[in-house]
């Protein structure tokens, strides 16, 4: 059948691919009840407005109930014109108190979706830095975009409708149980055709949501690696493997919207059939007392203009929960991050001294697969050392670890003593800085971007943080300086400047160790040398740890480790390690010529 998954697929197979987990149904309901404690005071406000709207909607079935039983028991004065003005009051505070209930629910719903939005960007931002890396450009970009677009419409109106739809059903309900108990229960005849249909819906609605949203983050993932590895999927002709794979994740999105479609094309008849079978039986129980004389024509017809209004809150609220199905799977994904364990770290932990040091260090991406064996190092203050050898040896993954990015599996990694893995990230970064190729400017000024790194410094320090670097001639030649807006739509840097400006930060920054890893890989070999030339100065007592390719710079280093395989195959200075006749001696004379 078309829109049914098929047998095959497996509802948990998108999901599989995310990083960063998605929140179970204990944490999302959790954070449900603490926003709205947030948000109480506004909540019982919408609330109360609303009731008043309900209430004044009632006074015309009532009113017209009277009119009825008046002409049935012959009276000749229908008192009209009180009847009209009555039901003109009425109308007149229905019509005010709904527009309240429009704009106050409008802003309950921005203020719970900031507080969201807030939430998720502080939470994200105080994750450990590890768990961000391994988190997949698609699947964070999917959670900032797509699921935010999608809470944003149930925020602003699924929560505050859901929350009138309720009470309005309630005093409507209500109501009909006080002018007629008989039809209050004719009402309940549809119960257990909505209940029925609603929990065969809403088994089935959750899981196959999540997995239509897992499978978009699948497309974004595999679109957005296509298209930043756009020049080596043409240099490798890779293209149609590419278009593919999109191919099969779209294949796979789609499976899930057709089935989540066909989902509601089951249950929207089972509202439509709810509907009509409120009014048949009020009016064909209530027909029946009126003929047998235990209700008046003017309760039956009140009762069935009341039961007739129901049919609009329970559509409501039904319309709004589904949207909140949808809305609370990208609300699980949001707050997943909630049940990762925040980089707190022990405030009581501090380094006495300088020494970095690795201590039979193990450590993998994938569990039961180490990148990393075994790894023992030792490395004093005001040291230069530089990590050499092929490219997946794992230099870049150590290089991380003696940063404090990530925490060792088995082992432990320190400075001065203190473990780094049970430092907050804010204290092991006041000791330790990690520059990559990676490189990011901020829209804004270029004196907003340097003073990233330390807040109040000046115009002399950030021009000395550029001289050190040698961006003051580039930085000189902006229209307005410092103040010169750079970033997307702004002037753009080249990918030079760019790294230029994040070593600039360095320099603010001020640590006492740094790691680098391939920090001058953007610019050319000459513009590189010179810039490394000039960080020298800088860098001077301090200890450096340097990943490259570029032999000129292990050359110049105290200390070289060849790390080959996830371990170090040799430790020492660039003369010993040549003599020796190793594995660094036959990468020097590759190199070297």
């Amino acid at each position: 059948m078309i829109g049914v998954a098929p047998p095959h697929y497996d509802p948990a197979s998108p999901e599989s691919a995310d990083t960063l987990p998605v929140g179970t149904s204990a944490t999302v309901r959790d954070y449900v009840r603490g926003l709205l404690r947030r948000h109480r005071r506004a909540l019982a406000v919408l609330v109360a407005v609303n009731a008043v709207a309900v209430i004044a909607s009632m006074v015309g079935p009532y009113l017209l109930g009277r009119v009825v039983d008046d002409l049935s028991a012959g009276g000749r004065e229908p008192h009209l014109v009180r009847v009209s003005v009555l039901f003109a009051l009425a109308l007149a505070v229905q019509t005010g108190f709904v527009r309240m209930v429009r704009l106050r629910g409008a802003m309950l719903g921005e203020e719970m979706l900031a507080d969201l939005r807030e939430d998720f960007l502080v939470r994200s931002v105080a994750l450990p830095p590890g768990v961000l890396e391994r988190a997949g450009t698609g699947d964070l970009l999917s959670r900032i975009t797509t699921d935010i677009d999608r809470l944003a419409n149930a925020m602003r109106e699924a929560v505050p409708q859901l929350a009138v739809g309720v009470v309005w059903a309630g005093l409507l309900f209500a109501a009909l149980a006080v002018t007629a108990p008989q039809l209050a229960a004719a009402a309940l005849v549809a119960l257990p055709v909505l209940v029925i249909g609603c929990r065969w819906y809403f088994r089935r609605a959750p899981s196959a949501y999540r997995s239509e949203a897992a499978g978009y983050a699948a497309v974004s993932a595999a679109l957005t690696e296509t298209v930043d590895a756009g020049r080596t999927v043409e240099a490798h002709r890779l293209g149609g493997r590419r278009v593919a794979l999109s191919e099969q994740r779209i294949g796979e999105w789609t499976a899930w919207e057709r089935y989540t479609l066909f989902l509601r094309s089951v249950l929207f008849p089972v509202i439509n059939v709810t509907y009509v079978t409120i009014l048949g039986s009020v009016l064909m129980i209530g027909g029946y007392c009126v003929l047998r004389g235990w209700m008046s024509v003017g309760q039956l017809t009140t009762g069935a203009l009341l039961a007739q209004m129901m049919v609009d809150p329970i559509g409501l609220v039904l319309r709004w929960y589904d949207e909140l199905q949808v809305a609370q799977v990208s609300l699980g994904r949001l707050v997943g991050i909630h049940e990762i364990e925040p980089d707190g770290g022990d405030a009581t932990v501090s380094p006495r001294g300088r020494v970095v040091r690795a201590d039979e260090v193990r450590f993998g991406y994938r569990e039961g697969v180490d990148v990393l064996h075994r790894v023992s190092m030792s490395v004093p203050p005001g040291t230069r050392m530089a990590l050499v050898g092929p490219s997946g040896a794992g230099k870049s993954t150590l290089g991380r670890l003696l940063a404090g990015i990530y925490a060792p599996r088995v082992g432990e990694v320190t400075l001065g003593g203190a473990r780094l893995s049970r430092m907050p990230a804010e204290r092991v970064r006041e000791h330790v800085a990690l520059v990559n190729q990676e490189h990011h400017v901020f829209v804004g000024s270029l004196r907003d971007n340097l003073r990233l790194a330390r807040t109040g410094a000046g115009d002399v320090e950030l021009w000395a943080a550029l001289e050190a670097v040698d961006a003051d001639g580039w930085a000189r030649a902006l229209a307005a300086g410092l103040d010169t807006e750079v970033g997307s739509g702004a002037s753009a840097l080249t990918p030079a400047q760019a790294q230029q400006v994040a070593l600039a930060r360095l320099v603010l920054a001020d640590p006492h160790t740094l790691v680098l890893d391939e920090a001058t890989s953007l610019l050319d070999p000459r513009a590189a040398r010179q810039l490394e030339r000039s960080l020298a100065r800088v860098l001077d007592g301090r200890t450096v740890i340097a990943i490259a390719h570029r032999l000129h710079t292990a050359h110049d280093a105290d200390v070289i480790a060849v790390v080959e395989g996830g371990r170090i195959s040799e430790f020492g200075s660039h003369e010993a390690l040549v003599a020796a006749d190793g594995a660094y001696a036959a990468l020097w004379r590759s190199w070297h010529g």
